[in-house]
């Protein structure tokens, strides 16, 4: 099955003094009209924010936006009243719909903060806002492959509003795990950490892998590797 491979090298990056943030597809300052996006995922960012830093309070609409906890910790605050500290592993989830207000901060005095900030578009405009989150809890902590978001909130995932599912990939060196394309779907890899091996390509952290053809895959780790896999119509 062919793949579509988007190296960490040739992403965007973005050097803010206290943020260092490298765009998959393009945002802000960075415009790739080859790389706008994909399906509905329209934002991929891997952030590295310095300690006491953030991102200031600022508005968001039409949008489905989460962030994945790599190191450090993540204070996240909104209009709708909202306010949690996330750790490595866990994700919230904010449906800006009609419009809301959020900041994103790294709470700790020491220690910087990775994590991944991603934007996927809903399925219809002028959705009333919300928020839901994921934590791994029981089996969930230590699975190789556990669903964190999905649109009907199954296995306790956060409730996305887009036919999307997201599923987390934590898998020690040889484990594999498969992945059926359907058709009329497509799929999303994003390596955070590691290695993995889909046929004869390789994805290093930081790589992503994608594809629209129908079929079978097999995910190998070659070493201890982390990753989000998007399930796409």
């Amino acid at each position: 099955m062919p793949l579509t491979i988007r190296r960490a090298a040739d992403r965007g990056h973005g050097r803010h003094g206290w943020l260092d943030s490298r765009h998959t597809f393009s945002f802000a300052d960075y415009h790739e009209p080859a790389h706008m996006g994909f399906r509905s995922l329209r934002v991929l960012n891997e952030d590295r924010v310095e300690p006491g830093q953030g991102f200031s309070t600022h508005p968001h609409r039409d949008m489905e936006i989460f962030s994945y906890v790599l190191a450090g910790a993540l204070e996240h605050r909104d209009s709708m009243g909202n306010g949690r500290v996330l750790k490595p592993g866990e994700i919230q989830l904010m449906s800006a719909g009609t419009g809301v207000t959020h900041s994103e901060f790294n709470p700790s005095a020491t220690e910087p903060l990775h994590f991944l900030q991603i934007w996927i578009l809903p399925a219809q405009r002028g959705l009333r806002p919300g928020y839901t989150e994921w934590k791994p809890t029981g089996n969930a902590v230590e699975a190789k492959d556990v669903v964190v978001i999905s649109p009907d909130g199954r296995d306790g995932s956060a409730v996305i509003h887009q036919d999307v599912v997201v599923r987390r990939l934590r898998l020690a060196q040889g484990d594999a795990v498969p992945h059926e394309v359907a058709p009329g779907r497509a799929m999303w890899l994003q390596v955070a950490r590691g290695q993995i091996a889909i046929g004869d390509d390789r994805l290093q952290a930081g790589d992503g892998a994608s594809t629209s053809s129908t079929g079978r895959l097999t995910l190998r780790a070659e070493a201890p590797a982390e990753a989000l896999l998007f399930d796409l119509a």
